[in-house]
């Protein structure tokens, strides 16, 4: 019965390696884009950086096709979405990576190329590509398809559209209701709000991509939910990833698990009956021989998951913490941190921080502050004015730390009354960072 029982042992074996070898043939495909020399816009400082680090990502981990593309117009994005499109159509796993300019208009989202003008809303269709359209076209895909978005940032063309019938938001994008089945479609911001190009060489956002994104065996959903949750504390609560979207009930992964095969287990060889027979006297008794034929097809047990890296790196966590204290300044604890940041780059922005904060003695309390007697009552009610000047636009600048953008320090500087505050406007400019 023994050679019976090693047969249908070596059969299970290698039905089991055929499946693990279709479930290694998993196709995948990528197309990665970022948009950062805007003709009629701002440039965008990381979006090229970001891009670059996401293809060289999705190449490292085995993915069959990455078309990656910078700096389209127009002509050149439809031709390279068109291109993917073909390209994904008998694929298992397609990602689509875009960071750039990305509005919202009547409740639609678009992707802005390089050249776009926008003049006008109905420039929007023939200057700019429907998120809509790339989600329909996905739909050939079998196992996942997933769209991340490192788009959300102020809208630069809403003083333009300002009067178009179909009203632009300032920043943001609108929140998708209907998505197909096995489509997630991840936000770097959820609807509505911003996202932050950050101070480092990457966007917060795809920082965080980069480093949960291709974990051995961790569901997208679990990956996407460290991202979020990484970004919320880098910005000090200031974004929040969103996904829109569902998947079935099995585990998804873009990167398999170290030595996994994704299939059921084999089942042990059915029992034998046998009479009972005395045990030999041996300490180490030696299993059953296995001809060498049969050894060879014998697959070697899998390697242990690798733990997830510890994030490590001082300027991720001080990042975070120069986010809090900008929402809300504290001197001491600005002053405590300044000893404390290990991280180069943000030593100087921390330092332009803690001046900005200033001394607050010097300003009315309340707006309460008696001024000084004068000869005249001119003169007096000249220096409560100016008192009350100042009031005002301290209240203004305490509200602007606690979310602080170039534009709205743009506009106080321009606004600014009360002018011993001008030079703690111009250094919380500088805590932004070049």
């Amino acid at each position: 019965m023994k050679p019976r029982r090693h047969i249908i042992y070596v059969l299970c074996l290698i039905v089991s390696a055929l499946f693990a070898d279709a479930a290694a043939a998993e196709r995948r495909v990528a197309l990665v884009v970022g948009i950062s020399s805007y003709t009629n816009a701002p440039k965008l400082t990381n979006t090229a950086n970001d891009s670059k680090a996401i293809a060289a990502l999705f190449k490292s981990i085995g993915f069959d096709v990455v078309i990656s593309r910078n700096d389209l117009g127009v002509v050149d994005l439809k031709r390279a979405v068109r291109e993917f499109l073909i390209t994904a159509e008998n694929a298992d796993v397609a990602v689509v990576y875009y960071a750039g300019h990305g509005i919202e208009i009547g409740g639609m989202n678009y992707l802005i190329p390089m050249d776009a003008k926008l003049s006008h809303d109905y420039d929007i269709d023939d200057e700019a590509i429907a998120l809509d359209r790339i989600i329909w076209a996905l739909q050939p895909v079998r196992r996942l398809r997933l769209i991340l978005l490192d788009a959300c940032r102020d809208n630069p063309f809403a003083a333009k559209l300002r009067s178009a019938s179909r009203s632009p938001t300032r920043g943001g994008l609108a929140k998708l209701d209907e998505i197909s089945a096995d489509t997630l479609v991840a936000f770097a911001a959820k609807a509505g709000s911003i996202s932050y190009d950050g101070d480092g060489v990457n966007s917060p956002y795809a920082a965080a991509l980069l480093r949960h994104l291709a974990e051995p065996g961790i569901d997208i959903r679990i990956a996407l939910g460290r991202v979020r949750d990484e970004v919320i504390a880098m910005t000090g609560g200031r974004q929040e990833p969103f996904i829109y979207g569902s998947l079935g009930g099995a585990t998804i992964s873009l990167v398999p698990q170290l030595g996994a095969t994704n299939v059921a287990p084999v089942p042990p060889p059915p029992p034998v009956s046998a009479p009972a027979l005395p045990k030999p006297a041996v300490v180490n008794p030696t299993p059953p021989s296995v001809p060498p034929a049969v050894k060879a097809e014998l697959p070697k047990p899998p390697l242990p998951a690798e733990p997830a890296p510890e994030i490590t790196d001082p300027c991720i966590r001080e990042e975070a913490r120069l986010a809090r204290l900008r929402a809300n300044p504290a001197p001491d604890e600005i002053t405590n941190f300044q000893r404390e940041v290990a991280c180069k780059r943000l030593r100087s922005q921390v330092q332009r921080l803690f001046e900005s904060v200033g001394s607050n003695a010097a300003l009315p309390s309340g707006g309460n502050a008696a001024p000084q007697a004068a000869p005249k009552q001119q003169a007096q009610n000249e220096s409560v004015r100016s008192e009350d000047t100042c009031t005002r636009d301290m209240a203004r600048l305490q509200t602007l730390r606690a979310e602080p953008t170039l534009e709205a320090i743009t506009k106080f500087e321009r606004e600014l009354g009360c002018e011993r505050l001008r030079s703690q406007l111009r250094r919380l400019r500088e805590s932004l960072g070049p």
